[in-house]
């Protein structure tokens, strides 16, 4: 089947960008892939489904911008669409002295990003927003929200599909390579390998020809890049996030969000209360290492998966560099009672009997050959293609903007 792009991925990027592109060129063929039975199957199906703000992120950075517009533009998106969300808020609560200089940073980052209405809260007013946290200083910041992102993707595909697009489930990438399109003699348009002028991308529900190839493929995104001969210059490795759901009981002690000082060091945002738009809190999630790229399961393995890991000379040299941080994550992986003593920290009533496991999620996290984990989002262009190669959170509220970038990016690579 041929068509004009062709998107690998049926996540909320993948799908995003579909509907940007079909809004802006109505008359191209756009063809999404989703190796799975269903859209939103892998990262956009397990995060936590925050609307984020845009506190966190340096300014000027691709996660501040898109973040801050792709806030909006979800707000919009699902009030158009009739998808349920809530504009709740949350809290940032510094719990020792430690924090606080980072505190302020994140209210410096605020500003800068253009939040609105973030205020600072003394301890003994932190009681006012949350009754049951406790902490040293807080910053309230309402431009936070809830949804299901999952609903939110359906709504994308459907429309997708009504401005003349195709998304294909089952199918599974299996190669990618270069063709040129000539035309013989009768007329006819004869596709074959050689230079690129288009993409073959084969799967195991056919073959694809398209003009230009768009990689939204999250936890794979790094393999099909390769498929495609682009050295990606990062490698993915997946970090489970760990969850667990609050007792009945214990969903009264949480409001809305609440959320500790982040580690600077870290692209993650430490074990949070998070109220479901759907019902409920969970609690979590911790970070550590999967052994399975779409490993949900402690139990979850896979040998190329894992062995990919330990050969990548930035993963051990991150593990060598913080491995007291990274021993630490899986005790509290495996270890209830830690587990507890960290969501204790800004809410001491939370007792052990109170939290039931939860789903998790894989974070495709991009990393290094030095070490360093990718903070930012991360693109790569090729002959006819480009690659997201690293979209972690917040990418979920950043998708509107993020499929922006990339048709922005599609026009200028066509023209």
């Amino acid at each position: 089947m041929r068509s004009d792009v062709l998107i690998t991925g049926g996540g909320i990027v993948g799908l995003a960008t579909a509907w940007r592109l079909l809004r802006r060129f109505p008359d191209r063929k756009v063809i999404v892939l989703e190796k799975e039975n269903r859209v939103a199957a892998h990262q956009t199906g397990h995060n936590s489904g925050v609307i984020h703000s845009s506190i966190y992120y340096k300014p000027g950075s691709f996660k501040a911008r898109l973040c801050r517009r792709g806030y909006a533009d979800m707000v919009a998106f699902c009030e158009a669409h009739r998808v349920p969300f809530d504009l709740c808020g949350k809290l940032v609560v510094a719990t020792s002295q430690a924090e606080l200089p980072q505190l302020a940073m994140l209210r410096d980052r605020a500003e800068a990003n253009g939040l609105v209405g973030v205020t600072e809260l003394p301890g003994e007013r932190i009681p006012d927003e949350e009754p049951h946290a406790r902490g040293l200083r807080a910053l309230r910041v309402p431009e936070t929200g809830i949804v299901d992102y999952i609903k939110v993707s359906e709504a994308l595909a459907a429309e997708v599909r009504k401005l003349g697009g195709d998304v294909r489930l089952g199918a599974r990438v299996t190669a990618i390579r270069n063709a040129s399109v000539t035309r013989a003699q009768d007329g006819s348009t004869v596709t074959t390998g050689g230079a690129a002028s288009g993409k073959i991308v084969l799967t195991e529900s056919g073959e694809f020809e398209t003009s230009f190839l768009i990689n939204c493929g999250g936890l794979m995104s790094d393999r099909l890049a390769r498929m495609d001969g682009i050295d990606p210059g990062l490698a993915i490795v997946p970090f489970r996030g760990e969850y667990y759901q609050l007792s009945p009981r214990a969903q009264s002690l949480v409001r809305n969000l609440i959320y500790p000082v982040p580690d600077p060091a870290f692209p993650f945002l430490g074990v949070h209360f998070t109220r479901m738009v759907g019902g409920g809190v969970e609690c979590g999630p911790n970070a550590v290492l999967a052994f399975k790229r779409e490993g949900y399961r402690k139990s979850d393995f896979n040998w190329r998966d894992l062995a990919e890991v330990l050969a990548n000379r930035g993963f051990r040299t991150l593990a060598a560099r913080h491995w007291r941080m990274g021993l630490g994550e899986f005790h509290r992986s495996f270890s209830k009672s830690a587990f507890v003593r960290a969501l204790r920290r800004l809410i001491p009533e939370i007792q052990s009997d109170d939290l039931t496991p939860a789903e998790s999620g894989v974070r495709a996290q991009a990393l290094r050959p030095d070490g360093s984990l990718v903070d930012d989002f991360h693109f790569a262009e090729g002959p006819r293609s480009l690659h997201v190669l690293n979209a972690p959170s917040p990418a979920a509220t950043a998708s509107l903007a993020i499929g922006s970038e990339i048709v922005e990016r599609y026009a200028q690579a066509t023209v």
